[in-house]
Formats: C-alpha cells, sequence, structure tokens
C-alpha cells in the first residue's frame, strides 16, 4: 500500500521564545493539557473529515502518555470562529489549555482536498506551528498521523513516533497446534491487513531501516528459513537456502545486511549477509550459542545474547566480530536484545526467579532498569524516536494460551494494551513511513 501526500505550505511563525513545551528527561511526566479543536470544513462533504482527523490527533497524543487533550464540551470559541478571528486566547485560557490545535479542510481549484493545522501556544498568544497538506480523502488518516508528529515534536523536542506502522505475528488456535501468519497495522492499530496466510508458520519479523521491507523467518517446506517480504509488491524472496537452522535475522542501519545465527556442526554463531552480493560472513566463533544480534544504530557495535560465559547474558562488539565485552551481570538470565534508534540504550529480556521482564540498560552495562512484568513477557522493539518500546505478553490458561501486544514508555510508565483482531506476538516497530 502505497501513501501519496504531498506538503505544500509552511505557515510556521516562530516566537523568539515558546513557553509550550513539555520536559521529557524527567521520570514520570505530568500529562499537558492540550485543546484539539473540530476543523473548519469549506464545504459539507468535509465535516466528518473536520471531526475525524481532530479525533485522531487527540487519540494519539494521549496515547503517548505526555498530553491530556480536553473534553470538547468545555471548548467556548468553535472552528467556525477560530477560522474566521483566529483564536479567542482568553476563553482557552480559562479553560486551561495551554496549548491549542485548530485547523481547517478545503478544496483547491483543481480538485485536491487541502488540510491545514495550526499549533498555538496560548499564553503567548503566538502560533509556533503551521502546516498544510495536499491529500486524497481517502489518506486522511495519514495526514492525521503526521499533523501528530509535527505538534509531539514542537512541544517535546523529539520526533514523533505516530506516522508508522507495527508488523507482528498474528496468532491463532490452540497452544498444540498454533497458527501464525504475518500482519501489519497503524501504530494505534488501525489498517490492519494480513501480508501471508496460516499455511505457513512464521516468526521474527523486522523491519528494514531504510526500505518498505521486512525480513522474516519461515517453516515454509517443514525448514526455517530467512525471507524477505516487499510491503508495497507483496513479492517474497528467499534470503538464502541456508543448510543449516537460521534464527533472529535483523536489518543493518543502512538497510544493506542482514545479521542472523546459524546453527552448523551443534555450534551456533552470528553471521552476515550482504543483500546486494548474498554473500555471507561470520562474526563469532565461540563454542556457546550466540545468537539475537542488534546492531547499533551507527553500524559500528552489535549487542548478542550468548552462554559462552556458562549463563545467558549480554555482550557488545565491534560490527567485524571482535572486541566481544559482556555487557550484564545481575541474577537472573538475559536475552533477546535490541538497540535503541537514539543509540543511548538497549532493551532486553529477563528472566528471574520464575518471572520474565523487559529492561533497558546502557550499551556499557550500566544503569540497568526493568520497566515491565508477566509471566511470560518477549520481544521488544523500539519506536523510531525511542521513546516508547513494543512487545508481546504470553499467558496459559484455562481457555489455551493467549499472547497480546503492548507498548510502553521507556520510563515503565503509561503500559497500553495494542488491540488486534486475534492473539499477536513478535511486533517490530516501522520507522517513520517515506
Amino acid at each position: 500500500m502505497k501513501f501519496i501526500w504531498s506538503l505544500v505550505l509552511v505557515l510556521l511563525a516562530f516566537p523568539a521564545q515558546a513557553q509550550l513545551t513539555v520536559d521529557v528527561t524527567r521520570g514520570k511526566v505530568e500529562a499537558l493539557p492540550i485543546a484539539v479543536s473540530s476543523f473548519y470544513p469549506e464545504k459539507p462533504e468535509f465535516a466528518q473529515l473536520a471531526r475525524d482527523i481532530p479525533q485522531i490527533i487527540s487519540n494519539n497524543l494521549k496515547n503517548s502518555g505526555l498530553f491530556s487533550p480536553l473534553n470538547p464540551n468545555s471548548f467556548i470559541q468553535d472552528a467556525v470562529s477560530i477560522q474566521k478571528d483566529g483564536p479567542r486566547f482568553a476563553e482557552w485560557r480559562a479553560i486551561n489549555a495551554p496549548g491549542l490545535v485548530s485547523g481547517s479542510v478545503t478544496q483547491t481549484a483543481d480538485g485536491r482536498t487541502r488540510v491545514e493545522f495550526r499549533l498555538w501556544d496560548v499564553f503567548s498568544q503566538q502560533q509556533i506551528s503551521g502546516m498544510a497538506y495536499m491529500t486524497t480523502p481517502q489518506n486522511w488518516r495519514r495526514i492525521a498521523h503526521i499533523i501528530s508528529d509535527e505538534v509531539y515534536k514542537r512541544i517535546t523536542g523529539e520526533d514523533g513516533y505516530f506516522d508508522t506502522r507495527i508488523v507482528y505475528v498474528s496468532e491463532s488456535g490452540a497452544a498444540t497446534k498454533r497458527s501464525k501468519r504475518l500482519a501489519i497495522m497503524d501504530q494505534d492499530g488501525a489498517n490492519h491487513r494480513y501480508l501471508t496466510d496460516a499455511s505457513t508458520l512464521v516468526l521474527t519479523p523486522r523491519f528494514s531501516p531504510t526500505a518498505q521491507e521486512i525480513t522474516y523467518m519461515s517453516y515454509r517446506g517443514g525448514k526455517p528459513r530467512v525471507y524477505l517480504y516487499n510491503i508495497d509488491t507483496g513479492r517474497q524472496e528467499l534470503l538464502g537456502d541456508f543448510p543449516n537452522m537460521t534464527f533472529a535475522p535483523r536489518f543493518s542501519p543502512d538497510g544493506n545486511e542482514v545479521i542472523m545465527s546459524m546453527a552448523q556442526n551443534g555450534n551456533t554463531d552470528i553471521y552476515e549477509m550482504d543483500l546486494r552480493t548474498r554473500r555471507t560472513r561470520k562474526l563469532t566463533d565461540s563454542p556457546g550459542i550466540d545468537t539475537a544480534p542488534s546492531y547499533a544504530p551507527d553500524g559500528r557495535q552489535i549487542v548478542f545474547e550468548s552462554d559462552r560465559g556458562g549463563t545467558q547474558q549480554l555482550y557488545v562488539m565491534d560490527n567485524g566480530g571482535g572486541n566481544a565485552k559482556r555487557i550484564t551481570f545481575g541474577e537472573g538470565r538475559y536475552a533477546n536484545p535490541v538497540w535503541s534508534p537514539r543509540g543511548d540504550l538497549i532493551a532486553f529480556v529477563k528472566m528471574l526467579s520464575g518471572q520474565f521482564y523487559v529492561g533497558v540498560i546502557r550499551p556499557d552495562g550500566s544503569g540497568e532498569r526493568l520497566i515491565t512484568k508477566a509471566f511470560h513477557v518477549e520481544g521488544p522493539s523500539w519506536s523510531p524516536n525511542g521513546r516508547v518500546l513494543t512487545y508481546f505478553k504470553e499467558s496459559s490458561g484455562s481457555s489455551g494460551r493467549s499472547a497480546k501486544v503492548y507498548t510502553i514508555d521507556i520510563t515503565g510508565y503509561n503500559e497500553r494494551l495494542l488491540a488486534t483482531p486475534q492473539d499477536g506476538s513478535d511486533p517490530a516497530w516501522s520507522p517513520i513511513n517515506p
């Protein structure tokens, strides 16, 4: 599915010193009240869009945990008046709204739909951001995500993550005969669709950072192999017909290589494949099991899990495979490491005293924090701005096995269930949509 849109106009009027900010460097952040007004519809046929777009913006901001959208029933000024006269700031201050998002849906002379938004600092009485987009009515949801990202960035100083998608493994059936297929959806659960059928077991999908491609494992033909899937075309390509078991494929930051582990002669090591030449090179050679590799965002280092020291721990090595150093020394076992897009943290799964945890640690092994736990939790994956993690929790009861996808802020607050049509596991977050 290709998205077509164009940025037409930038309507920025930056104040010398904007007051509307959220400090995201602290732990738990007090949510910022913000008013998201209905947009002004130029024509009656735009009335639904003028209501739906701000609703998605409001939902995105609320779900981030950093914003508290105000109830529209408390608004004194309506969209028509904002469009005609501009905000009456005293009325927005009266309902304790430090920030205001307004906008309009109009039609250009050539028949295209034009969506415009403005972000206002109510207390300084200034516009701090504004843009207009040409789009088709069918693409309104993506425009809402793009606007959400701009609002988020202008207020927090961080890039947003709303114009993204999540690929995951959709699960159904009895625990002893589980059906698993690839599925993809917007980060808020909308536009859900299946990428593969249920005839073949699939595992560990991962997004390319540079292309609309996914790498994943498939048991097609009863043998685990690594495949590439092009989201735009639906084309599936066998990455390599390796003679041995392959696991945990993941892209390099530039998208030119895939790193994975491969079992050979009773030993599991890490290999890198150049996607242009299909040549592989072996990066580790230890008597233990080396697996679950993940590149640093600059591509210079790789984190992986290994039992070479006797227990399952995390190690960091150079991208050529040398200079491996253990970084975890706490109690329990560590697995599934994945480097943050910011480069400052590594997420992992920890197993300790019968519980599973998702945690984060600095690349030098300092600052370990456990941010969520469950009977079984696996598969952390970062949002592209490094602020939020997605993962899945698994439970087992009288009704059988159940797996659900969640998100959580790296502070450990704002854990949210991400609704999926069936059970879900192995989520992976996309980069910002191109």
